[in-house]
Protein backbone atom coordinates (compact mmCIF):
# COMPACT_ATOMS: atom_id res chain seq x y z
CA UNK A 1 0.00 0.00 0.00
CA UNK A 2 1.26 3.52 -0.84
CA UNK A 3 0.79 5.62 2.25
CA UNK A 4 1.72 9.02 0.75
CA UNK A 5 1.15 10.34 -2.71
CA UNK A 6 1.63 13.58 -4.62
CA UNK A 7 -1.97 14.67 -4.04
CA UNK A 8 -1.57 14.25 -0.26
CA UNK A 9 1.65 16.26 -0.29
CA UNK A 10 0.21 19.09 -2.40
CA UNK A 11 -2.95 19.16 -0.30
CA UNK A 12 -0.85 19.39 2.84
CA UNK A 13 1.26 22.18 1.31
CA UNK A 14 -1.86 24.15 0.41
CA UNK A 15 -3.31 23.63 3.88
CA UNK A 16 -0.03 24.86 5.37
CA UNK A 17 -0.19 28.09 3.34
CA UNK A 18 -3.79 28.64 4.42
CA UNK A 19 -2.90 27.98 8.06
CA UNK A 20 0.01 30.46 7.87
CA UNK A 21 -2.25 33.14 6.41
CA UNK A 22 -4.77 32.62 9.21
CA UNK A 23 -2.06 33.02 11.83
CA UNK A 24 -0.90 36.28 10.22
CA UNK A 25 -4.47 37.55 10.10
CA UNK A 26 -5.06 36.81 13.78
CA UNK A 27 -1.78 38.48 14.75
CA UNK A 28 -2.35 41.61 12.68
CA UNK A 29 -2.12 45.08 14.20
CA UNK A 30 -4.65 45.97 16.87
CA UNK A 31 -8.05 46.75 15.34
CA UNK A 32 -9.37 50.31 15.25
CA UNK A 33 -12.30 49.40 17.49
CA UNK A 34 -10.06 48.06 20.29
CA UNK A 35 -11.43 48.68 23.78
CA UNK A 36 -8.26 50.16 25.27
CA UNK A 37 -9.64 50.55 28.81
CA UNK A 38 -12.03 47.67 29.44
CA UNK A 39 -13.97 47.68 32.71
CA UNK A 40 -15.82 44.89 34.48
CA UNK A 41 -18.05 44.92 37.57
CA UNK A 42 -16.78 41.47 38.53
CA UNK A 43 -14.04 39.10 37.44
CA UNK A 44 -14.34 38.19 33.75
CA UNK A 45 -12.67 34.83 34.45
CA UNK A 46 -15.85 33.12 35.66
CA UNK A 47 -15.26 30.10 33.39
CA UNK A 48 -11.77 29.39 34.66
CA UNK A 49 -8.74 28.59 32.55
CA UNK A 50 -7.40 25.56 30.67
CA UNK A 51 -4.46 24.22 28.70
CA UNK A 52 -4.26 21.60 26.00
CA UNK A 53 -2.57 19.90 23.04
CA UNK A 54 0.94 19.73 24.59
CA UNK A 55 4.09 19.52 22.49
CA UNK A 56 7.76 19.25 23.53
CA UNK A 57 8.13 23.04 23.49
CA UNK A 58 4.72 24.29 24.60
CA UNK A 59 0.95 23.99 24.76
CA UNK A 60 -2.23 26.02 24.29
CA UNK A 61 -3.55 28.14 27.16
CA UNK A 62 -7.20 29.17 27.09
CA UNK A 63 -9.70 31.42 28.79
CA UNK A 64 -12.84 33.34 27.88
CA UNK A 65 -13.97 36.73 29.24
CA UNK A 66 -17.41 36.13 30.75
CA UNK A 67 -18.48 38.37 33.67
CA UNK A 68 -22.04 36.94 33.63
CA UNK A 69 -22.05 33.34 32.36
CA UNK A 70 -25.83 32.80 32.26
CA UNK A 71 -26.70 35.85 30.14
CA UNK A 72 -26.74 35.54 26.37
CA UNK A 73 -24.50 38.60 26.15
CA UNK A 74 -22.13 37.12 28.78
CA UNK A 75 -22.26 40.41 30.69
CA UNK A 76 -19.92 42.20 28.27
CA UNK A 77 -20.89 45.90 28.27
CA UNK A 78 -18.89 46.97 25.24
CA UNK A 79 -18.74 44.26 22.62
CA UNK A 80 -15.32 45.18 21.24
CA UNK A 81 -11.92 43.47 21.01
CA UNK A 82 -9.82 43.57 24.17
CA UNK A 83 -6.17 42.85 24.96
CA UNK A 84 -5.56 40.21 27.62
CA UNK A 85 -2.19 39.74 29.30
CA UNK A 86 -0.85 36.23 29.82
CA UNK A 87 2.22 34.80 31.49
CA UNK A 88 3.85 31.40 31.93
CA UNK A 89 6.27 30.58 34.74
CA UNK A 90 8.43 27.77 36.05
CA UNK A 91 6.93 27.72 39.54
CA UNK A 92 3.42 27.68 40.96
CA UNK A 93 3.75 31.21 42.38
CA UNK A 94 4.81 32.53 38.96
CA UNK A 95 7.85 34.21 40.45
CA UNK A 96 10.01 33.05 37.51
CA UNK A 97 8.24 34.13 34.33
CA UNK A 98 9.65 32.55 31.15
CA UNK A 99 7.03 33.63 28.58
CA UNK A 100 4.49 36.46 28.56
CA UNK A 101 2.53 38.52 26.11
CA UNK A 102 -0.83 39.91 25.08
CA UNK A 103 -3.60 38.25 23.12
CA UNK A 104 -6.66 39.74 21.49
CA UNK A 105 -10.04 38.60 22.77
CA UNK A 106 -12.21 38.99 19.69
CA UNK A 107 -15.99 39.44 20.06
CA UNK A 108 -16.37 37.24 16.95
CA UNK A 109 -14.96 34.40 19.10
CA UNK A 110 -16.95 35.30 22.23
CA UNK A 111 -13.86 36.98 23.72
CA UNK A 112 -12.09 33.64 24.01
CA UNK A 113 -8.29 33.38 24.07
CA UNK A 114 -6.17 30.61 22.53
CA UNK A 115 -2.47 31.29 23.10
CA UNK A 116 -0.06 28.79 21.52
CA UNK A 117 2.89 29.04 23.91
CA UNK A 118 6.26 27.97 22.44
CA UNK A 119 9.92 28.02 23.41
CA UNK A 120 9.52 26.00 26.62
CA UNK A 121 11.62 23.12 27.91
CA UNK A 122 10.40 19.58 27.21
CA UNK A 123 8.86 17.22 29.73
CA UNK A 124 8.34 19.55 32.68
CA UNK A 125 5.48 21.39 34.41
CA UNK A 126 4.67 25.07 33.90
CA UNK A 127 2.12 27.39 35.46
CA UNK A 128 0.14 30.15 33.76
CA UNK A 129 -2.50 32.85 34.28
CA UNK A 130 -4.29 35.73 32.54
CA UNK A 131 -4.83 39.36 33.56
CA UNK A 132 -7.12 42.16 32.38
CA UNK A 133 -8.55 45.38 33.87
CA UNK A 134 -7.15 44.68 37.34
CA UNK A 135 -8.42 41.09 37.49
CA UNK A 136 -6.24 37.97 37.61
CA UNK A 137 -7.41 34.52 36.61
CA UNK A 138 -6.65 31.54 38.79
CA UNK A 139 -3.27 29.93 38.19
CA UNK A 140 -3.30 26.79 36.07
CA UNK A 141 -0.74 24.04 35.75
CA UNK A 142 0.26 22.53 32.42
CA UNK A 143 3.04 20.22 31.22
CA UNK A 144 5.12 19.91 28.07
CA UNK A 145 5.61 16.54 26.41
CA UNK A 146 9.03 14.89 26.04
CA UNK A 147 11.13 15.37 22.92
CA UNK A 148 10.11 13.04 20.10
CA UNK A 149 13.37 11.04 20.42
CA UNK A 150 13.26 10.87 24.23
CA UNK A 151 12.57 7.54 25.93
CA UNK A 152 10.27 8.18 28.91
CA UNK A 153 9.59 5.21 31.15
CA UNK A 154 5.87 5.91 31.60
CA UNK A 155 2.94 8.22 30.93
CA UNK A 156 -0.31 8.35 32.90
CA UNK A 157 -3.57 9.83 31.67
CA UNK A 158 -7.26 9.90 32.56
CA UNK A 159 -10.03 9.32 30.02
CA UNK A 160 -13.46 10.79 30.67
CA UNK A 161 -16.50 12.47 29.12
CA UNK A 162 -20.32 12.47 28.96
CA UNK A 163 -21.02 15.09 31.61
CA UNK A 164 -24.76 15.77 31.57
CA UNK A 165 -25.20 18.78 33.86
CA UNK A 166 -28.72 17.76 34.93
CA UNK A 167 -27.90 14.17 35.89
CA UNK A 168 -25.27 14.43 38.58
CA UNK A 169 -22.47 16.33 40.27
CA UNK A 170 -19.04 16.47 38.69
CA UNK A 171 -17.34 14.75 41.61
CA UNK A 172 -15.33 12.62 39.19
CA UNK A 173 -13.63 15.75 37.84
CA UNK A 174 -12.52 16.70 41.34
CA UNK A 175 -10.96 13.27 41.75
CA UNK A 176 -9.28 13.56 38.35
CA UNK A 177 -7.86 16.94 39.39
CA UNK A 178 -6.10 15.12 42.24
CA UNK A 179 -4.86 12.18 40.14
CA UNK A 180 -1.12 12.12 39.33
CA UNK A 181 -1.70 12.13 35.56
CA UNK A 182 0.14 13.83 32.70
CA UNK A 183 -2.96 14.73 30.71
CA UNK A 184 -6.70 14.17 30.32
CA UNK A 185 -8.34 12.75 27.21
CA UNK A 186 -11.92 14.02 26.90
CA UNK A 187 -13.77 11.80 24.43
CA UNK A 188 -16.78 14.07 23.95
CA UNK A 189 -20.24 15.08 25.10
CA UNK A 190 -18.81 18.05 26.97
CA UNK A 191 -22.27 19.62 26.93
CA UNK A 192 -25.77 18.31 26.27
CA UNK A 193 -27.78 20.35 23.84
CA UNK A 194 -31.28 19.65 25.17
CA UNK A 195 -33.45 22.34 26.70
CA UNK A 196 -34.85 22.68 30.18
CA UNK A 197 -37.89 20.47 30.75
CA UNK A 198 -41.10 21.48 32.52
CA UNK A 199 -40.66 20.96 36.27
CA UNK A 200 -37.20 19.55 35.54
CA UNK A 201 -38.64 16.12 34.70
CA UNK A 202 -37.31 14.08 31.80
CA UNK A 203 -36.92 10.39 30.94
CA UNK A 204 -33.83 8.47 32.00
CA UNK A 205 -33.41 4.74 31.36
CA UNK A 206 -37.12 4.55 30.55
CA UNK A 207 -38.19 6.10 33.84
CA UNK A 208 -39.13 9.64 34.94
CA UNK A 209 -36.12 11.52 36.36
CA UNK A 210 -36.03 14.86 38.17
CA UNK A 211 -33.04 16.92 37.14
CA UNK A 212 -30.48 17.59 39.85
CA UNK A 213 -29.41 20.83 38.15
CA UNK A 214 -31.43 22.40 35.35
CA UNK A 215 -30.33 23.65 31.98
CA UNK A 216 -30.80 27.34 31.28
CA UNK A 217 -32.74 28.00 28.09
CA UNK A 218 -34.27 25.88 25.32
CA UNK A 219 -32.57 23.30 23.14
CA UNK A 220 -29.48 24.84 21.54
CA UNK A 221 -29.67 25.90 17.91
CA UNK A 222 -28.12 29.36 17.78
CA UNK A 223 -24.54 30.35 18.49
CA UNK A 224 -25.59 32.37 21.54
CA UNK A 225 -27.49 29.39 22.96
CA UNK A 226 -24.53 27.03 22.55
CA UNK A 227 -22.23 29.64 24.10
CA UNK A 228 -24.48 29.99 27.13
CA UNK A 229 -24.70 26.21 27.57
CA UNK A 230 -20.89 25.91 27.62
CA UNK A 231 -20.72 28.80 30.05
CA UNK A 232 -23.23 27.12 32.36
CA UNK A 233 -21.29 23.86 32.35
CA UNK A 234 -17.97 25.61 32.87
CA UNK A 235 -19.16 27.38 36.02
CA UNK A 236 -18.81 24.05 37.81
CA UNK A 237 -15.87 24.28 40.22
CA UNK A 238 -14.92 20.60 39.95
CA UNK A 239 -14.70 20.84 36.16
CA UNK A 240 -12.63 24.01 36.47
CA UNK A 241 -10.27 22.28 38.89
CA UNK A 242 -9.66 19.42 36.45
CA UNK A 243 -8.93 21.86 33.64
CA UNK A 244 -6.52 23.80 35.81
CA UNK A 245 -4.59 20.73 36.95
CA UNK A 246 -3.20 19.24 33.69
CA UNK A 247 -3.39 19.77 29.91
CA UNK A 248 -6.34 18.26 28.08
CA UNK A 249 -6.59 16.55 24.69
CA UNK A 250 -10.16 16.86 23.47
CA UNK A 251 -12.50 15.70 20.74
CA UNK A 252 -16.25 16.06 20.31
CA UNK A 253 -18.97 13.43 20.01
CA UNK A 254 -22.66 13.98 19.28
CA UNK A 255 -24.19 16.16 22.02
CA UNK A 256 -21.91 19.08 21.26
CA UNK A 257 -24.21 19.39 18.22
CA UNK A 258 -27.25 17.09 18.40
CA UNK A 259 -27.88 13.58 19.64
CA UNK A 260 -26.45 10.92 17.29
CA UNK A 261 -25.79 13.27 14.40
CA UNK A 262 -23.85 11.73 11.52
CA UNK A 263 -22.12 13.79 8.84
CA UNK A 264 -24.72 16.14 7.37
CA UNK A 265 -27.67 14.32 8.98
CA UNK A 266 -29.40 14.84 12.30
CA UNK A 267 -31.90 12.57 14.04
CA UNK A 268 -34.93 14.67 13.01
CA UNK A 269 -34.68 14.53 9.23
CA UNK A 270 -33.64 18.16 8.90
CA UNK A 271 -32.45 19.03 5.37
CA UNK A 272 -28.63 18.86 5.27
CA UNK A 273 -28.23 22.51 4.22
CA UNK A 274 -30.25 23.59 7.26
CA UNK A 275 -28.54 21.18 9.66
CA UNK A 276 -25.13 22.47 8.59
CA UNK A 277 -26.16 25.93 9.82
CA UNK A 278 -26.74 24.47 13.28
CA UNK A 279 -23.52 22.49 13.10
CA UNK A 280 -21.61 25.64 12.18
CA UNK A 281 -22.84 27.38 15.34
CA UNK A 282 -22.12 24.32 17.47
CA UNK A 283 -18.57 23.91 16.17
CA UNK A 284 -17.72 27.55 16.62
CA UNK A 285 -18.94 27.41 20.22
CA UNK A 286 -16.92 24.22 20.79
CA UNK A 287 -13.73 25.84 19.53
CA UNK A 288 -14.39 28.95 21.61
CA UNK A 289 -14.50 26.89 24.81
CA UNK A 290 -11.74 24.31 24.29
CA UNK A 291 -7.92 24.64 24.59
CA UNK A 292 -7.38 23.94 20.89
CA UNK A 293 -4.81 25.17 18.41
CA UNK A 294 -5.64 27.45 15.50
CA UNK A 295 -5.38 24.46 13.17
CA UNK A 296 -8.68 23.24 14.69
CA UNK A 297 -10.52 26.54 14.18
CA UNK A 298 -13.76 25.84 12.27
CA UNK A 299 -14.18 26.82 8.65
CA UNK A 300 -17.94 27.12 8.27
CA UNK A 301 -19.61 23.90 9.40
CA UNK A 302 -16.36 21.91 9.13
CA UNK A 303 -13.73 21.55 11.85
CA UNK A 304 -10.47 19.60 11.57
CA UNK A 305 -10.35 17.87 14.95
CA UNK A 306 -8.46 14.65 14.09
CA UNK A 307 -4.75 14.98 14.85
CA UNK A 308 -1.89 13.17 16.56
CA UNK A 309 0.32 14.02 19.53
CA UNK A 310 3.55 12.18 20.36
CA UNK A 311 4.88 11.45 23.85
CA UNK A 312 8.56 10.73 23.18
CA UNK A 313 9.10 7.28 21.74
CA UNK A 314 6.64 5.82 24.26
CA UNK A 315 3.20 6.65 22.84
CA UNK A 316 1.66 8.17 19.73
CA UNK A 317 -1.88 9.46 20.30
CA UNK A 318 -4.21 9.54 17.31
CA UNK A 319 -7.32 11.58 18.13
CA UNK A 320 -10.14 10.55 15.80
CA UNK A 321 -13.36 12.14 14.59
CA UNK A 322 -16.09 9.53 14.18
CA UNK A 323 -18.96 12.01 13.72
CA UNK A 324 -18.17 14.52 11.01
CA UNK A 325 -17.31 12.15 8.16
CA UNK A 326 -19.42 9.09 8.90
CA UNK A 327 -22.30 7.77 6.84
CA UNK A 328 -25.76 8.05 8.33
CA UNK A 329 -26.58 5.23 10.73
CA UNK A 330 -28.10 2.11 9.20
CA UNK A 331 -31.66 0.97 9.86
CA UNK A 332 -32.87 4.26 11.28
CA UNK A 333 -30.24 4.27 14.04
CA UNK A 334 -32.09 1.57 15.95
CA UNK A 335 -30.62 -1.21 18.08
CA UNK A 336 -31.25 -4.12 15.71
CA UNK A 337 -29.73 -7.21 14.12
CA UNK A 338 -26.78 -6.65 11.80
CA UNK A 339 -28.04 -6.67 8.23
CA UNK A 340 -26.09 -6.37 5.01
CA UNK A 341 -25.89 -2.57 5.26
CA UNK A 342 -23.44 -2.64 8.15
CA UNK A 343 -20.96 -4.49 5.91
CA UNK A 344 -21.44 -2.25 2.89
CA UNK A 345 -18.16 -0.78 1.53
CA UNK A 346 -20.10 2.35 0.56
CA UNK A 347 -20.64 3.24 4.23
CA UNK A 348 -17.82 4.72 6.32
CA UNK A 349 -17.11 5.66 9.91
CA UNK A 350 -14.12 7.98 9.42
CA UNK A 351 -14.28 9.05 5.78
CA UNK A 352 -11.62 8.29 3.18
CA UNK A 353 -9.26 11.19 3.97
CA UNK A 354 -9.18 10.59 7.73
CA UNK A 355 -8.77 6.85 7.29
CA UNK A 356 -5.81 7.40 4.95
CA UNK A 357 -4.30 9.88 7.43
CA UNK A 358 -4.64 7.32 10.23
CA UNK A 359 -3.22 4.45 8.17
CA UNK A 360 -0.29 6.63 7.08
CA UNK A 361 0.38 7.64 10.68
CA UNK A 362 0.18 4.12 12.08
CA UNK A 363 2.41 2.76 9.32
CA UNK A 364 5.11 5.33 10.09
CA UNK A 365 4.77 5.25 13.88
CA UNK A 366 7.87 4.00 15.70
CA UNK A 367 6.66 4.49 19.28
CA UNK A 368 6.28 1.66 21.76
CA UNK A 369 2.51 2.16 21.86
CA UNK A 370 -0.18 3.73 19.70
CA UNK A 371 -3.32 5.13 21.31
CA UNK A 372 -6.48 5.46 19.26
CA UNK A 373 -8.49 8.04 21.21
CA UNK A 374 -12.02 8.23 19.87
CA UNK A 375 -15.67 8.56 20.72
CA UNK A 376 -17.74 5.38 20.42
CA UNK A 377 -17.33 1.69 21.20
CA UNK A 378 -15.30 -0.45 18.83
CA UNK A 379 -16.17 -3.81 20.40
CA UNK A 380 -18.85 -5.57 18.37
CA UNK A 381 -21.17 -6.22 21.31
CA UNK A 382 -24.45 -8.06 21.00
CA UNK A 383 -27.21 -8.35 23.58
CA UNK A 384 -30.79 -9.57 23.85
CA UNK A 385 -33.63 -7.28 24.91
CA UNK A 386 -35.26 -10.29 26.55
CA UNK A 387 -33.93 -13.74 27.35
CA UNK A 388 -35.27 -15.34 24.17
CA UNK A 389 -35.22 -12.45 21.69
CA UNK A 390 -32.74 -12.06 18.81
CA UNK A 391 -29.25 -10.64 19.17
CA UNK A 392 -29.15 -6.90 18.51
CA UNK A 393 -26.38 -4.33 18.06
CA UNK A 394 -26.01 -0.56 18.27
CA UNK A 395 -26.06 1.13 14.87
CA UNK A 396 -24.40 4.26 16.28
CA UNK A 397 -21.23 2.45 17.36
CA UNK A 398 -18.59 0.73 15.20
CA UNK A 399 -20.92 -2.32 15.23
CA UNK A 400 -23.03 -0.40 12.70
CA UNK A 401 -19.99 0.20 10.46
CA UNK A 402 -18.45 -3.26 10.23
CA UNK A 403 -16.70 -2.71 6.88
CA UNK A 404 -14.78 0.29 8.28
CA UNK A 405 -14.13 -1.57 11.53
CA UNK A 406 -12.66 -4.61 9.74
CA UNK A 407 -10.43 -2.43 7.53
CA UNK A 408 -8.97 -0.69 10.57
CA UNK A 409 -8.42 -3.83 12.64
CA UNK A 410 -6.87 -5.69 9.70
CA UNK A 411 -4.51 -2.78 9.14
CA UNK A 412 -3.53 -2.84 12.82
CA UNK A 413 -2.82 -6.58 12.62
CA UNK A 414 -0.68 -6.20 9.50
CA UNK A 415 1.28 -3.03 10.28
CA UNK A 416 1.44 -2.50 14.06
CA UNK A 417 0.51 -5.75 15.77
CA UNK A 418 0.37 -5.80 19.52
CA UNK A 419 0.87 -2.12 20.31
CA UNK A 420 -2.48 -0.40 19.56
CA UNK A 421 -4.89 0.39 22.39
CA UNK A 422 -8.33 1.94 21.88
CA UNK A 423 -9.76 4.31 24.49
CA UNK A 424 -13.35 5.34 23.83
CA UNK A 425 -16.55 6.49 25.52
CA UNK A 426 -20.17 7.54 24.90
CA UNK A 427 -21.88 4.41 26.29
CA UNK A 428 -22.30 5.63 29.92
CA UNK A 429 -20.81 2.38 31.19
CA UNK A 430 -17.37 0.99 31.74
CA UNK A 431 -16.39 -1.67 29.21
CA UNK A 432 -13.08 -3.49 28.80
CA UNK A 433 -12.42 -6.16 26.21
CA UNK A 434 -10.49 -7.62 23.31
CA UNK A 435 -10.94 -6.74 19.64
CA UNK A 436 -11.05 -9.18 16.74
CA UNK A 437 -12.37 -8.25 13.33
CA UNK A 438 -14.94 -10.98 12.62
CA UNK A 439 -16.23 -14.37 13.75
CA UNK A 440 -13.93 -16.13 11.29
CA UNK A 441 -10.89 -14.47 12.84
CA UNK A 442 -11.40 -14.51 16.60
CA UNK A 443 -7.76 -13.91 17.53
CA UNK A 444 -7.56 -10.46 19.20
CA UNK A 445 -5.58 -7.82 17.34
CA UNK A 446 -6.14 -4.93 19.78
CA UNK A 447 -7.87 -4.07 23.06
CA UNK A 448 -10.35 -1.43 24.19
CA UNK A 449 -11.06 0.50 27.37
CA UNK A 450 -14.34 2.40 27.23
CA UNK A 451 -14.62 5.03 29.96
CA UNK A 452 -17.99 5.48 31.60
CA UNK A 453 -19.62 8.87 32.01
CA UNK A 454 -18.83 11.64 34.47
CA UNK A 455 -22.53 12.12 35.29
CA UNK A 456 -24.72 11.03 32.35
CA UNK A 457 -27.03 8.26 33.47
CA UNK A 458 -27.10 9.51 37.06
CA UNK A 459 -26.33 6.98 39.81
CA UNK A 460 -26.70 3.97 37.53
CA UNK A 461 -27.69 0.36 38.12
CA UNK A 462 -24.40 -1.40 38.84
CA UNK A 463 -23.41 -4.59 37.05
CA UNK A 464 -26.30 -6.96 37.75
CA UNK A 465 -29.03 -5.42 35.61
CA UNK A 466 -30.50 -7.23 32.61
CA UNK A 467 -28.25 -5.53 30.05
CA UNK A 468 -25.07 -6.31 31.99
CA UNK A 469 -26.00 -9.96 32.37
CA UNK A 470 -26.98 -10.29 28.71
CA UNK A 471 -23.95 -8.54 27.25
CA UNK A 472 -21.53 -10.56 29.39
CA UNK A 473 -23.25 -13.82 28.44
CA UNK A 474 -23.24 -13.13 24.68
CA UNK A 475 -19.73 -11.66 24.28
CA UNK A 476 -16.72 -13.69 25.42
CA UNK A 477 -14.43 -10.84 24.31
CA UNK A 478 -15.95 -8.58 26.99
CA UNK A 479 -14.15 -8.84 30.33
CA UNK A 480 -15.90 -6.17 32.41
CA UNK A 481 -18.83 -3.77 32.38
CA UNK A 482 -20.73 -1.74 34.95
CA UNK A 483 -23.32 1.02 34.85
CA UNK A 484 -21.65 3.42 37.28
CA UNK A 485 -20.13 6.86 36.82
CA UNK A 486 -16.38 7.52 36.85
CA UNK A 487 -13.37 7.48 34.54
CA UNK A 488 -10.42 5.36 33.39
CA UNK A 489 -6.79 5.89 34.40
CA UNK A 490 -4.18 4.44 32.05
CA UNK A 491 -0.61 3.87 33.24
CA UNK A 492 1.56 3.19 30.19
CA UNK A 493 5.03 1.72 30.61
CA UNK A 494 7.56 0.59 28.04
CA UNK A 495 6.21 -2.97 27.88
CA UNK A 496 3.00 -2.95 29.92
CA UNK A 497 -0.18 -0.87 29.62
CA UNK A 498 -2.28 -0.93 32.80
CA UNK A 499 -5.74 0.56 33.27
CA UNK A 500 -7.98 1.12 36.29
CA UNK A 501 -11.74 1.49 35.86
CA UNK A 502 -12.67 4.04 38.52
CA UNK A 503 -16.26 4.32 39.81
CA UNK A 504 -18.27 6.52 42.17
CA UNK A 505 -20.95 5.08 44.39
CA UNK A 506 -23.29 7.98 43.54
CA UNK A 507 -23.41 11.30 41.71
CA UNK A 508 -26.76 12.64 42.89
CA UNK A 509 -25.02 13.56 46.16
CA UNK A 510 -21.74 15.38 46.61
CA UNK A 511 -18.56 13.91 48.10
CA UNK A 512 -19.21 10.43 46.74
CA UNK A 513 -16.79 7.60 47.40
CA UNK A 514 -14.34 6.61 44.66
CA UNK A 515 -13.16 3.03 44.15
CA UNK A 516 -11.57 0.85 41.49
CA UNK A 517 -14.13 -1.44 39.86
CA UNK A 518 -11.58 -3.48 37.88
CA UNK A 519 -7.96 -3.33 36.75
CA UNK A 520 -6.45 -4.74 33.58
CA UNK A 521 -3.10 -4.91 31.83
CA UNK A 522 -1.93 -5.69 28.32
CA UNK A 523 1.62 -6.61 27.34
CA UNK A 524 3.21 -5.02 24.32
CA UNK A 525 3.10 -7.56 21.49
CA UNK A 526 0.28 -9.54 23.13
CA UNK A 527 -3.05 -7.76 22.50
CA UNK A 528 -5.08 -9.65 25.10
CA UNK A 529 -6.33 -8.11 28.34
CA UNK A 530 -5.27 -9.70 31.61
CA UNK A 531 -7.17 -8.92 34.80
CA UNK A 532 -4.87 -7.60 37.49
Amino acid sequence: MAFLNRRNILAGFGAGLLFTSRIKALHAANPRNLDEKPKFDTSPFQLGIASGDPSPDGFVIWTRLVPNPLHLDAGIKHNRPMLVNWEVGEDERLSQIVRKGQALAHPELAHSIHVEVTGLKPDRPYWYRFHIAGYDSTIGRSHTFPQFNASPTRVRFAAAGCQHYEEGYYTAWRHIANEPVDFVFHYGDYIYEGGDKKDGIHTLNGRPFKALRRHIGPECYSLDEYRRRYAQYKTDEDLQAAHASVPWIVTFDDHEVDNNWAGDSDQDGTPPDIFRLRRESAMQAYYEHMPLRLSSMPDGSHMRIYRNLRYGDLMNTFVLDTRQYRSDQAYGDQTVTQGADVWSPSRTMMGEAQEQWLFDGLARSDTRWNLLAHQVMMMNLAHRKSDHSELVYSMDQWSGYMYSRKRLLQFIEQHCPGNVVNVTGDAHRHFAGNLSYDTDHIKPVSVEFLATSISSGSDGLGDDDHFSRSVRRENPQLLATTDQRGYVVCDVGRDLWAADLKVLDKVMEQNANLSTYASFAVERGKPVLQKS
